[in-house]
Formats: structure tokens, C-alpha cells, sequence
């Protein structure tokens, strides 16, 4: 069974490359008689319906106005298996004619992916197939490309092989005579796009060229060429200076215009490229495609060519994508999609604002003027329609809980011993909260499972701790507790949807294990993003670090977390999972053709595995009024021996600090390093600001020490200068921990402790320093005898050099693989390692190294160090990161 699912998501989910190898099919035995016998009778040479033949294996290659109908090598994606499979209306052949089977379709599928060839295995034309040579049909030509001056006042319609520029001062302009007609183009105009000042005007089509034309003349200006497939779309900057192209070779393009330097190449779309588009301030590239995502580019290739980075990458319609445009102020996004469908999303999040799903054909261009969509149909009509939707906030989709308007009073909690029955809602014990309740899940010998019931009040917001002692107790019962409303209900705690699908791949995972996550496309997943799978969900936490790694995920560390009370689950090689994004119980959510999963109150493990298998949840009241709580074994199984004690407390975030790493002896002339670690009780979840004084004299301890919000743990150094004094009784034990943090709105400081005794050893074996490198990140002009001071931006890399000084060690030194930059922001990582991670051979001196900060990254001021094992652990001297705010917008 398992062989059979991985073989099924192998031929789903493989690149057709792999392909590849299989045998030819032979186009006039086998595919000649299979499209004759199924779509000859309406699409031959006499009888071309939608102007369309594949009475030949030329005419086939030339598909129809609208485009291709087959792709060499991709059969997923070629309009005729589409419209086979019902992926893209309408279905063919008609409901009422006879239909492929799974077999014959099987041996179409076959033939695009190992290359379509016609008869005696001839190599298809693919500029034929994507230029094709049609007689227009009598009546009006099928709109194939809009584009609208920002200021409303022009329009510009694509026909096949025409361009038509109106007048567009009011909404009547389609029944205008054109102010001018370009004529003459090479086939179907695939896409049209004004500069900003209105002069220059470009188009794009299935020749593979950018054309630019002079928009008040006619005259053509200049000719871009370098893709290698059909140009669908292209796009200018905000500025004029660049633009952006889509096409069939499953990438975009930038090019530079005053000299058509090719600035970049987007590769990461898994299919062709159908829209593209720059974001309104300039700072982005979005663009959508067959493969229905929709992705967005910083765009950072203004003055040379440079890689631009991937920020968003996300699932949006059920079929191929093949328009997109954004509104006048940049906030709202539009894309229509082959299944009739059109949405507005908000750009702040790239989050759906409202979808539009009875159009009567597909809106095959699109052109925004001011709040007004205009739609271009492939029926040859054109219509508008009106956003008249607020965007969201730019909020992160959602918390782990929401924060309680007020607590109960903690009072002291009343104790309860369970009376039976209470299996049913209506025989529930009631109970005041707080309470601890002790029970046991009997039942009657030989009757169906036991479970216990309890009855209490909540008042809306009121957020309340029910916890299982168990296990922990040496009892049988491995327990599952669940919250449900009076009447014995599920209530929905939140709504999950899916955004991106996956699997897992290479092995399956435990229920324990938060490393090592390998699914498929996970380069388009991205930190803090939800996971689930089969009613887990997790977050990731850190990226693959090579092609032999996958996914840490929280806490990054030990045993990983579930989120909203989820249990971590075992998964098998193969079994789906989801990206996932919060929305509130109630919310409209517009489909993406991807499901929607509930997680409700209940709970099997601790979520934080703090308890072992004893259950623990967080509830919050929804509203005011009663609930239940539910209480069994998972197994089904009971008995005497199957005890246990019920908590219901108010919700008390809080933390307790341990110090690992005192008592430091410290290495004249190097560092020591030491670690804070934070219990989070309640799942507390906010950022604890440490501050180290008392240092001894020529010892140095850079503070503060910052555990950031939802993170476990921060790393300090204390540092002796080279000439360091050995420390008195009297100011070797001086130091003090003050902790800083904010709970429920109040400022909580609390004494944490000191660092022990603090003691001076000879100079090591080895010393380390980081430093900047030449054509890398340039330190801050600081106070000579301060330390090192750099900057960096979400979404930036920057290059630094780690120097050694060896003092007898001529060995290997090894700073680690994914920590090696010791305390560096949550989301900055040292990057590009490889294998062995920052190492550093005999008799090397020095190493450059990259750090990356992700997009998730926070603005702070932050200390970051190396650290080695050489000589019984040497850390260098800490440097100062500087994180730059995230810039608003688009970027």
C-alpha cells in the first residue's frame, strides 16, 4: 500500500524530465487514431471549431490563437491534457460525447513528456507551435492584452497581430474609434505595458521577443531578445529604467532598458510564467503563472546584475494564473485564472480580500484605472468591475492565542472528587473554577469506553490552564482532554488554510524529533511559517543547511512543540503536508483550491512536552456561558488502575532563568561563553531583556543579553583582556543578572542570579577575531577602543572573516555547522557553509563567512560571537549586529 501511494506521488509530483527516458510513442499509430477517434469530428481541417485542427501533426503544433495546446515535455501544463482532465474549461470532448480512458489519456500524457515527436520521430517546431499562423475569425477579435496610462487617459487593446489605442476619459471608450492602430505584429499580442510617462509602449508575443514602441507615433523603438519561449507578459519599473518579462520557459526576466542588459533571471516558478508585473513603489517584482502561485521579488538589481531574492511565495487559484494587475494605490492586487475566477488580494500579505467566480469567460487581460478593474474576455467582451474592499491589516495572520481582556482572581482552587454518572453532556459534573478534581476512567465491565464530564462557567476572553496529572502519577491512563460547549459540542479554536501543499520525502519523522524536516519545494516555504500534517502543526524555525539536511522546526532544539495545543505525531514518507495560515472561527475564507483544517480545544501530549503523555490545553472563552470538560483515555482502554487528577487554573504567564556556564575560567586575551535559558510557563511567549553587571577589572561582558520573543535561549561572553588582572575574592563573585521583561502590560523585573567566581587562566592555545573583510560589510565608525559594529537589512547578506591567532594548536578549528554565529538575531544565520560548516584546516589563518538575515528577522541592536571547542572552549570577542527596520510596503 505504501509502495503504491509513493509510486502515485512520484508520477505526480516528479519534474517531466525524469521522463525523459521513456519509450517513445509513436504519433501516427498510436496518438493520430486517439485524436481523430475523440476530437477529429469538430477539429479538422474543414470544420476547424475555435479555430482549431489537429487533422495533421503540423496543424496541431500550431494550437490556436489563444496559444499552444501542447509543450513539448510538459504535459501537466499543456492546454490539451487540461482540457482532457476537465483542469480548464471546458471540458473536452463534451459531456455528451464519447470519452478518452484513463489509459489512452495515460498515452497522451506519455507522448507530450517524452518530447510530442510527429511522424518518423520529427522534432516538433516549437516557434511554430508557439507563433501560430491563423485567419482570423469573422467578427470581433478576442481581446488578448490590456494596458491603461496611471492616469486613465489612454488604453491600449491587444488583438491578434494588432494593437489599438483609445481614448479612455470615460467608460464608453471600447465603443470609440481607435486613436491609432498598430498593425502587423507577429501573431497573438500576448501582453502590452505603458512606461510611466506615457511615451513608450511595449509588447510581447510568441516570437520570444520585447518589442518597445513609440506610443504617440507607432514607430518601433528598439527589440529585446533572450528568452526561450513565448514571451506572455513583460512590465516597466515605476522609473521607466527596467522592465520585467514572463515566459514560457518558466522564468522571468529583468532587463535594463537604455541597453537591454539582462539584470536577473527569476527561476524559481515550477511552470510557465503567464503575468509579471513590478509592485507600484518599485521595491518588488510579483508575477503568477500556470504553476498558480503567486510569488513576489525584492527588487535590489538596480545598478548591476544581482540575484533579487524570493519573499513570498504563494498558492492563490485551483488552475493556471494568466492575469494579474494592481490597483492605483498599490494596495490591492488582481488575478484571474483559466477557471473563470478573479481575486482581489491585499499586497501588505499577499492575504484575500475577495473572489469573483461567475465570470462568463476567462478575463484573459486585465487593466486597473484608479479603483475601477477593466476586464478583457476572451469572448471579445469588456467589463468593469469595482474593489470596493478595505485591505486587512498588516498583521501576522494570527497569535497563538489572543490575549484575555482580564483574568479570574487565582484564588485557591476547590477540590472536587469525580461522582458518576457524568459520560454525557447532560449528566456533566458541574464544578467551580478553579478546581481540581480527582477521578478515575472506569466504566462498567464489557460497556463502551468511559469518559468523564465536567460542567463549569466562563466569561468571554477569560483564559484558563486544564492540565492532567497521570502519568506522571504512575497511572495506566494516557489521557485526552478536550473543551466543548454546553450542549457537547466541538468548538473551533481556530481555522487553519492550507496556502502551499507538500510531503514529506527522503524518511519519514517521529513524535519527537525538531530536526531534519525535508519536504518537497521547500524553498518556497519560509521562517515561522505553520506546518501541518494529519492534525499536527509546527513552525519552522531554521532552513535547510545543505542538500543533506532539512528543516529545524520549534524550538530548534530537544523535543519539538506543538502550536495551539497540537500534539506532535509521527509522519511517514510521503504523507502530505500543508503550509497553513491562522483565520478567526467565522471568517470568510475565499478558496484557493487547497483545504481548510479546524483545530479545536483538545489536547492528547502536552503540546510543549513538558508533561510527557499528560494532556494540557489553554482554553479561552469564546463567550459568555457554560462549557465542558472532557476527559478519557486515547486508547479507549479503563479500568481502576486508570486515575488522575484534573486542574482548571487561570492562565499565570510567567518565566524562571537558569544560568548554564558559571563559574567561568577564562583564558587571558580570550572568551568564555555561557548561556541563558528561559522555562516559559503558560506559554508565555514575550522577549526577557538581561543586563550583566560586575564585571571584575580587565574582564569585559557584553549586555544586554536578549532572549527574543517565542525563542528559548540567549548566549553571553566574558572576555579578559590580554592583560587582564587575576580577579579578587572580593570582585570575583560580583555579578549580577537583572531580568526585564513585560506580562499582561506591568514591567516584571527579576534578580536572576550571578555568574559564580570568576577566574584568569594563561592565554590559550588559540584565539579567534572577527573582522571585516575587503569588498564585505563595512563596520561603523565607532570609538577605536569599542567593539566592532555592522549592519544589516532583512532579506541582506553580508560578508565578514573570522582570523585566528594560533599559539601552539595547528590543527583543525571548527565553529560549528548551523550555530556557528553564536547569538545572532532570531532569522540571521551564517550562510553557505556546506558540509562541514565553518571549519578551518590546519595551518588556515583565516576564513571568510557570510551572514543572512531573513525577512523575519526584528529590528535590534544584538552581541554575536564565534565559539570553538579548541583548548577546553574559546569564544571571540563579541561584535555589535545592528538589524535595520524592515522597510514598509512591498519589500
Amino acid at each position: 500500500m505504501l509502495r503504491t501511494y509513493m509510486m502515485l506521488i512520484t508520477a505526480l509530483c516528479c519534474p517531466p524530465a525524469l521522463f525523459a527516458a521513456a519509450p517513445d510513442v509513436d504519433y501516427s499509430k498510436q496518438i493520430a487514431p486517439l485524436l481523430t477517434k475523440y476530437c477529429g469530428g469538430c477539429h479538422n481541417d474543414d470544420d476547424s471549431e475555435g479555430d482549431f485542427s489537429l487533422e495533421t501533426y503540423a496543424a496541431l503544433q500550431r494550437g490556436t490563437a489563444e496559444g499552444p495546446v501542447l509543450l513539448a515535455g510538459d504535459a501537466a501544463n499543456s492546454k490539451i491534457i487540461r482540457l482532457i482532465t476537465g483542469r480548464t474549461a471546458p471540458l473536452m470532448p463534451p459531456e455528451d460525447e464519447p470519452r478518452p480512458s484513463d489509459d489512452e489519456v495515460a498515452l497522451l500524457r506519455q507522448w507530450i513528456d517524452s518530447g510530442a515527436k510527429g511522424p518518423q520521430g520529427e522534432e516538433p517546431d516549437r516557434l511554430a507551435a508557439r507563433t501560430p499562423k491563423l485567419k482570423p475569425a469573422a467578427g470581433p477579435r478576442p481581446i488578448t492584452a490590456m494596458a491603461a496610462l496611471p492616469d486613465g487617459r489612454m488604453v491600449a487593446v491587444g488583438r491578434f497581430a494588432q494593437v489599438a489605442l483609445y481614448d479612455a476619459a470615460d467608460d464608453a471608450f471600447s465603443q470609440q474609434k481607435p486613436i491609432r492602430i498598430i498593425d502587423d505584429l507577429p501573431g497573438k499580442v500576448t501582453s502590452l505595458h505603458f512606461a510611466a510617462d506615457g511615451r513608450t509602449l511595449a509588447t510581447c508575443g510568441y516570437d520570444k521577443s520585447i518589442r518597445l514602441w513609440d506610443a504617440e507615433t507607432g514607430e518601433l523603438i528598439h527589440e529585446l531578445a533572450g528568452h526561450n519561449g513565448a514571451v506572455y507578459d513583460v512590465a516597466f519599473h515605476p522609473s521607466g529604467d527596467f522592465l520585467v518579462s514572463a515566459s514560457a520557459d518558466d522564468t522571468c526576466k529583468v532587463w535594463r532598458v537604455r541597453d537591454g542588459m539582462r539584470m536577473d533571471t527569476l527561476a524559481q516558478p515550477l511552470a510557465e510564467v503567464y503575468a509579471c508585473q513590478f509592485t507600484p513603489d518599485g521595491k518588488a517584482i510579483v508575477c503568477v503563472g500556470a504553476d498558480k502561485n503567486v510569488r513576489v521579488w525584492r527588487f535590489i538589481s538596480h545598478d548591476k546584475p544581482r540575484v533579487n531574492p524570493m519573499v513570498v511565495a504563494r498558492f492563490a487559484h485551483e488552475s493556471p494564473i494568466v492575469r494579474m494587475a494592481f490597483l492605483a494605490d498599490g494596495r490591492r492586487l488582481i488575478t484571474a485564472a483559466e477557471d473563470r475566477t478573479v481575486k482581489l488580494w491585499d499586497t501588505a500579505n499577499y492575504l484575500e480580500l475577495k473572489l469573483w467566480d461567475d465570470q462568463p469567460d476567462v478575463a484573459a487581460s486585465l487593466a486597473a484605472v484608479g479603483d475601477r478593474i477593466v476586464l478583457g474576455r476572451l469572448d471579445g467582451s469588456i467589463d468593469t468591475l469595482i474593489a470596493n474592499v478595505d485591505p486587512v491589516s498588516d498583521g501576522d495572520g494570527g497569535d497563538l492565542a489572543p490575549v484575555a481582556p482580564r483574568l479570574p482572581a487565582a484564588g485557591e482552587a476547590k477540590q472536587f472528587a469525580e461522582v458518576e454518572p457524568n459520560n454525557t453532556p447532560a449528566a456533566a459534573m458541574p464544578v467551580e473554577l478553579p478546581a481540581t478534581i480527582t477521578g478515575v476512567i472506569q466504566g462498567e465491565p464489557g460497556g463502551a469506553a468511559d469518559r468523564d464530564m465536567f460542567r463549569f462557567a466562563a466569561k468571554q476572553g477569560e483564559q484558563w490552564v486544564i492540565e492532567v496529572n497521570a502519568a506522571r502519577s504512575k497511572s495506566k491512563l494516557d489521557s485526552h482532554i478536550e473543551v466543548l460547549d454546553s450542549e457537547g459540542n466541538p468548538i473551533e479554536r481556530v481555522i487553519l488554510q492550507a496556502v502551499r501543499e507538500s510531503y514529506f520525502t527522503f524518511r519519514g519523522k517521529d513524535a519527537s524529533t525538531s530536526d531534519d524536516f525535508r519536504v518537497f519545494n521547500w524553498e518556497e516555504m519560509r521562517l515561522d511559517e505553520y506546518l501541518y500534517a494529519n492534525g499536527e502543526v509546527t513552525r519552522l524555525y531554521l532552513y535547510p543547511r545543505g542538500p543533506d539536511s532539512g528543516f529545524q522546526v520549534y524550538p530548534g532544539q530537544g523535543n519539538r512543540w506543538g502550536f495551539f495545543d497540537t500534539t506532535p505525531l509521527a509522519h511517514a514518507l510521503g504523507e502530505p503536508c500543508y503550509i497553513v495560515e491562522p483565520r478567526e472561527p467565522g471568517e470568510a475564507i475565499i478558496a484557493n483550491g487547497l483545504p481548510v483544517f479546524p483545530i479545536y480545544f483538545e489536547n492528547d501530549d502536552d503540546a510543549r512536552r513538558e508533561l510527557g503523555s499528560d494532556s494540557r490545553l489553554i482554553f479561552t472563552a469564546p463567550r459568555d456561558g457554560e462549557y465542558l470538560v472532557n476527559i478519557r483515555d486515547v486508547r479507549g482502554y479503563q479500568g481502576a488502575e486508570f486515575t488522575y487528577t484534573l486542574t482548571i487554573r487561570p492562565r499565570r504567564p510567567d518565566f524562571q532563568l537558569s544560568i548554564h556556564g558559571a563559574n567561568p575560567t577564562v583564558s587571558a586575551g580570550s572568551g568564555k561563553e555561557f548561556t541563558l535559558k528561559v522555562n516559559r510557563a503558560d506559554q508565555f511567549d514575550g522577549a526577557i531583556r538581561v543586563e550583566v553587571d560586575g564585571a571584575p577589572p580587565g574582564f569585559f561582558i557584553p549586555s544586554p543579553i536578549v532572549i527574543e520573543k517565542g525563542q528559548i535561549e540567549a548566549r553571553g561572553v566574558i572576555h579578559a583582556a590580554a592583560d587582564a588582572p587575576q580577579p579578587t575574592a572580593e570582585n570575583a563573585k560580583q555579578t549580577k543578572l537583572l531580568a526585564t521583561t513585560t506580562i499582561a502590560g506591568e514591567t516584571v523585573e527579576r534578580e536572576v542570579g550571578s555568574l559564580g567566581e570568576i577566574k584568569l587562566a594563561a592565554p590559550p592555545k588559540l584565539t579567534s577575531e572577527i573582522l571585516p573583510v575587503e569588498g564585505g560589510a563595512v563596520p561603523l565608525d565607532t570609538s577605536p577602543d569599542g567593539p566592532l559594529e555592522f549592519e544589516i537589512a532583512p532579506g541582506e547578506t553580508i560578508q565578514l572573516k573570522v582570523v585566528l591567532h594560533r599559539n601552539g594548536h595547528g590543527g583543525i578549528v571548527d565553529f560549528g555547522k548551523e550555530g556557528a554565529g553564536r547569538n545572532l538575531p532570531y532569522g540571521a544565520y551564517v550562510d553557505n557553509l556546506g558540509l562541514n560548516g565553518l571549519l578551518l584546516l590546519d595551518g588556515q589563518m583565516e576564513r571568510r563567512f557570510f551572514i543572512t538575515a531573513d525577512a523575519v528577522t526584528e529590528p535590534q541592536s544584538r552581541w554575536f560571537h564565534l565559539n570553538t571547542g579548541v583548548d577546553g572552549g574559546q569564544a571571540s570577542r563579541p561584535v555589535l549586529l545592528h538589524v535595520q527596520a524592515k522597510e514598509s510596503g512591498n519589500d
